[in-house]
């Protein structure tokens, strides 16, 4: 693993602004960024993500090592949460399993913000389907892990409402916006895209700081409640997304031998949704405690992978086609 990459990662501005803000929790200060002005920055960041990848996208040759990735992701978004459940049901009540499991196998699409900007420092491009793709890995963890609560309560698939919660998944304001501004930067064409550059574009940098800091305002007050459940939530939120993240950036050379496509399907795997997946469980398993699944996702598997995690899978990544 590259130290020197893992300096820069710790060192970049926007991950310094997460850290200020659970300092700022630690030291009980005033600071905090208004609810509103939060979520603008969260809607940009995924209007600007969405929107650029549907530029890319727009000039991509979509053939079969696309087509390969997309059951890459399918595959693994609906895989992971089978075996975390398992693994969680040894510790955790059946409904935090389901939870935690969902989130895992879902995506963070600040992670995934957050990984584009580390490309492109390096001098990387992310391709605009992988925009997509992570998309699309939204709803099949949600929907395996209410399966698997199912299975586990009633033993009859029957009972659970798929069609509500796939609707659910694809209609969470999240979801649809990055799908949306996907498909509008896909229709657009340059000249068009060019006039809204410089906010798409100029503003990314400095909107991703601000929010990294709310993010650790919000990580630093929900960070409390997890040790009321000991160790184990704290070594799970740790390994597991490094574990998910390294074997998908090495395995995933089977199916493609693009760096950049290598190093976001490990970010896709190893990064958990704190968005979605907590909207969904508020509504379908209230009785999960989200003061568990939401820092477990958030302040801690969030900063072990921008940290730690980039630098593993990028070393990874690099490694020649299998």
């Amino acid at each position: 693993m590259d130290l020197q990459a893992i300096f820069e990662n710790i060192t970049n501005p926007s991950l310094l602004y997460f850290f200020l803000g659970i300092f700022a929790v630690c030291i009980k200060s005033d600071l905090e960024i208004p609810p509103t002005s939060a979520k603008f920055i969260s809607l940009y960041l995924l209007f600007a993500i969405g929107f650029r990848g549907g530029q890319e996208l727009s000039h991509e040759h979509l053939d079969q090592e696309v087509f390969y990735l997309i059951l890459l992701a399918l595959g693994l978004s609906a895989g992971i949460p089978v075996y975390t459940f398992f693994l969680l049901r040894r510790k955790m009540s059946v409904y935090n399993a389901t939870a935690i499991a969902a989130s895992y196998g879902s995506v963070s699409a600040v992670t995934f913000v957050t990984a584009v900007s580390y490309l492109e420092q390096h001098g990387h491009q992310i391709h605009g389907y992988m925009v997509a793709i992570m998309a699309l890995m939204e709803a099949p963890a949600i929907m395996i892990a209410f399966i698997l609560l199912g299975l586990y309560k009633t033993n009859e698939v029957g009972k659970i409402k798929l069609g509500s919660i796939l609707g659910h998944a694809f209609s969470n304001g999240s979801v649809l916006l990055i799908l949306g501004s996907l498909v509008i930067g896909f229709v657009a064409d340059t000249k068009q895209a060019q006039g809204i550059a410089p906010f798409t574009n100029d503003l990314f940098k400095g909107f991703l700081a601000i929010f990294l800091l709310d993010m650790g305002i919000t990580s630093g007050h929900k960070l409390k409640s997890l040790f009321a459940y000991g160790w184990f939530p704290f070594a799970f939120a740790t390994i597991i997304p490094l574990v998910n993240g390294a074997l998908t950036a090495y395995l995933s050379g089977v199916v493609t031998d693009e760096y950049s496509n290598r190093f976001m399907m490990a970010i896709l795997a190893a990064s958990a949704s704190y968005i979605a997946v907590p909207a969904a469980m508020k509504i379908n398993v209230p009785e999960a405690d989200p003061g568990l699944y939401v820092p477990m996702a958030l302040g801690i598997s969030f900063p072990i992978n921008i940290t730690l995690g980039m630098s593993l899978y990028n070393a990874i990544a690099q490694v020649s086609t299998m």
